[in-house]
């Protein structure tokens, strides 16, 4: 058993799968639902603002001049792109004070004598913004195209909505497509929009998505799966999906995410490719299976071996081992499980 675990973890390790323990390694086949996050785990995690639509007569450039003195101050990968873009228009960023982040809703802070808030529609409505709902009606039309749309407001009234897309891993289609073929169910989760949602759980086939839920949302999700008696896998790669990863039964970390969600993890994929679930499932079956054969092998072996050794058969057959003869046959019942299990070493896994 160690020698299979041992050359399937190594297997692993060639593929980009880095599995920490043979306890992951044996929960990963039986898993028969894999939970994703969006951002990061199914797309690139390197968004970029598409479109900016303002309001009550607020200059695009002054817009995203204070946005992004707020979202420099955040890891966010929506609230990069949002400091890439004044980066790339040559607009020139003031430091922003009192910044604050309110889990699974935005941020926001002062910058320039304006106070301002970002995040999504429902954070703006809890701060008693003006404008929310015609922000809303034109920002269906990116939803519907797999955009995220953040809201922008600027001393209690609506400035803006910005348009954010964040194109979908080259690799994500197969990756799912091979999960599917495993036997596996999928569902995403996501703190984006039920319209952007909806758009991309079609277009990539999913079974099943949840819109607009918070860490806490995620975490409670996996943990009422595992009530139900399901065998839970979660992909992600962000801070906010630590939690649903330590609460699954097999956390899996995108290489190319935070620290935190690595360190939550039983599973790290090194390149951050949705194809590592696939290949781990696979590596994990397989990896069961040489065990039981090489049992198999061992109890077959002894149960015909030892009594021969005992001198069992001498009585009836004239059958007797010798001390040599007892000794090389004991060595080849350890070279056949070892040579058994090195077989993992050219298993396909894709």
């Amino acid at each position: 058993t160690p020698m299979s675990v041992m050359v399937g973890v190594g297997r692993g390790a060639k593929e980009g799968v880095l599995i920490k323990n043979a306890e992951v390694l044996e929960l990963m086949e039986n898993v028969d639902t894999v939970v994703v996050d969006k951002t990061g785990t199914l797309t690139l995690g390197h968004p970029e603002v598409t479109a900016i639509e303002t309001f009550e007569e607020w200059a695009e450039d002054e817009v995203l001049r204070l946005a992004a003195a707020v979202e420099a101050q955040s890891e966010h990968p929506l609230a990069q792109a949002v400091v890439r873009r004044a980066k790339f228009d040559d607009i020139r960023v003031p430091d922003a004070t009192d910044f604050d982040s309110i889990t699974g809703g935005g941020v926001r802070a002062n910058v320039a004598g304006h106070q301002v808030v970002i995040g999504k529609a429902d954070l703006l409505d809890q701060q008693s913004t003006g404008g929310v709902d015609a922000g809303r009606e034109r920002a269906g039309q990116h939803q519907s195209k797999g955009g995220t749309v953040i809201f922008v407001a600027i001393d209690t009234s609506l400035a803006a909505i910005m348009a954010i897309t964040d194109p979908i891993k080259k690799t994500t289609p197969a990756a799912l497509d091979t999960l599917h073929a495993l036997g596996l169910k999928v569902v995403m989760l996501t703190g984006d929009a039920e319209p952007t949602a909806r758009a991309v759980a079609e277009q990539l086939g999913i079974d099943e998505f949840h819109a607009g839920v918070s860490p806490e949302d995620k975490h409670e999700f996996v943990r009422r799966l595992k009530v139900d008696g399901m065998v839970v896998a979660m992909a992600g790669d962000g801070i906010n999906d630590a939690p649903a990863l330590a609460e699954a039964n097999v956390g899996i970390a995108m290489g190319t995410g935070t620290g935190v969600a690595i360190e939550s993890a039983g599973v790290t994929l090194v390149g951050g490719d949705l194809r590592g679930v696939a290949a781990a499932t696979k590596l994990s079956r397989k990896t069961m299976r040489n065990i039981r054969e090489n049992l198999f092998f061992a109890l077959v072996y002894n149960a015909l071996g030892i009594p021969v050794a005992a001198g069992l058969l001498y009585p009836i057959f004239g059958v007797l081992l010798s001390p040599m003869i007892a000794a090389a046959a004991m060595s080849f019942s350890s070279v056949s499980v070892i040579a058994n299990a090195l077989r993992l070493r050219s298993a396909s896994l894709t």
